[in-house]
């Protein structure tokens, strides 16, 4: 006998694959009544049988998808719920939560519940998501439009975006302690850009970067669990040779120089934000950190409740050139610090700067900047892979050297087809700022 063969008329079989022993039993009856025929069966006998087996088990799967999707929403819901008890629910939570209590919605359209009232209440646009599931359509339209309405949202209006927003900036400041309303009409850091590689390059010693206790470890994993990646802050260190001014906002001491503060595991809940932003004093914490040096670059990388209270003490943060924060999800976050980072210069250092224009991948990945285009091509000669730097004129970029007459080579070697796009990136970054001009020089 095959040991590889499953006893599909047992019910130990399906307990052992994680069925309950109701469906177990179901799984195994269907298979004792609708065996299988014997291999010289004819096929439309054979194919018959299966039929009648598949029927017979469509309640079976059926019933399971049920209980799945019952475990699904109980987990989610108690989730939320717990979030909401222990004080680390944002708004949007409490919403979810509301709208089954009050409304009786499922999990999906208490979510869709929350977004439009998130969305009316925060003065943005009416923009209900594109359900991935066609029969809930309507459903989740439904309560998407329900909560937008509840949270004063006006499709028919024209200017009801924009009533929105005024109201929710005033209720924002309102909500905020007297010591730290804003006294200016400085654009919040909740406000700002995210990061752009069409800024020009700037000098580490000129570039500051806000983080959260969060970035001192490294980024969670899809499991939840940290990562190999390393945190934020040894990136920064990194490449800007620790020249850069490194500020972190902490739970429990508020801003602090990076030297002078420790990792912690848990993100800042409501109540500690709160209590930070009726501490007028924070607000002269961070005003005396960034006012020892010469900035013209800064970064936040703050979500959340830590980005609640940077905005109240945004009085705080002077008027740069270049004022930007990373947003959405924690890939996203990660990538946006990663074009931040490489705007970077070191001293006596030259890159080029303006926008990378990247080709569709399918037709080959290609990437340009101002006369300078790298290209795929293909596997180096020994090993990993090969990229190529040419100019307008399809010609080899011979000649560059840098700004320490150091000369750079056409062709480069790439170890790894994932950092494809940050050798290309790098790649058209030196030869952008390199220059013909010493060529000929000794070097």
């Amino acid at each position: 006998m095959n040991h590889n063969t499953l006893a599909v008329t047992e019910p130990a079989t399906w307990l052992a694959r994680g069925r309950s022993a109701a469906e177990a039993d179901a799984l195994a009856k269907a298979w004792r009544d609708f065996p299988d025929l014997a291999i010289d069966a004819p096929a439309d006998a054979r194919m018959a049988r299966t039929r009648e087996r598949t029927i017979a088990m469509r309640p079976i799967f059926e019933a399971m998808s049920e209980r799945s999707e019952a475990e699904r929403q109980a987990t989610n819901f108690a989730f939320t719920r717990r979030q909401v008890e222990n004080g680390e629910a944002n708004a949007q939570d409490e919403a979810v939560i509301r709208a089954r209590d009050e409304h009786g919605y499922e999990w999906d359209c208490s979510v869709q519940y929350a977004q439009g009232w998130y969305a009316a209440t925060a003065g943005w646009e009416h923009r209900p998501g594109t359900p991935t599931r066609r029969q809930a359509a309507v459903q989740l339209r439904a309560a998407y439009d329900h909560g937008f309405a509840d949270g004063g949202g006006d499709t028919g209006d024209v200017f009801d975006a924009a009533r929105r927003a005024n109201i929710a900036a005033a209720v924002r400041d309102a909500a905020l302690p007297e010591a730290a309303q804003p006294l200016s009409g400085k654009l919040r850091p909740s406000l700002w850009p995210l990061p752009q590689d069409t800024h020009r390059p700037v000098s580490w010693q000129r570039r500051a970067v806000i983080l959260t206790e969060l970035d001192l470890q490294p980024p969670p994993g899809r499991d939840g669990q940290p990562s190999r990646r390393s945190p934020a802050i040894d990136l920064i260190r990194e490449r800007s040779n620790d020249t850069a001014t490194i500020i972190v906002l902490t739970t429990k001491a508020g801003f602090v120089d990076a030297e002078r503060c420790s990792t912690c595991s848990t993100t800042m809940t409501k109540a500690q934000a709160d209590e930070l932003i009726a501490d007028a004093h924070q607000g002269d914490i961070l005003r005396s950190l960034l006012a020892s040096r010469e900035i013209d670059d800064l970064l936040v990388t703050a979500q959340g409740e830590y980005l609640r209270v940077l905005d109240a003490f945004s009085d705080a943060i002077p008027v740069l050139r270049t004022m930007e924060r990373t947003r959405n999800t924690p890939l996203q976050q990660r990538a946006h610090l990663a074009t931040w980072l490489d705007r970077g210069r070191l001293p006596g250092q030259n890159i080029g700067a303006g926008h990378i224009r990247w080709s569709k991948a399918a037709k080959g990945l290609s990437a340009k900047l101002g006369e300078f285009t790298v290209r795929y091509a293909g596997p180096a000669p020994e090993r990993g892979h090969l990229i190529r730097v040419s100019m307008g004129d399809a010609s080899r970029a011979e000649g560059f050297v840098t700004a320490d007459h150091a000369p750079l080579s056409a062709d480069i070697c790439v170890s790894s087809k994932a950092k494809l796009r940050q050798e290309m990136t790098q790649a058209l970054r030196r030869f952008g700022g390199a220059t013909r001009l010493s060529a000929g020089l000794p070097f």
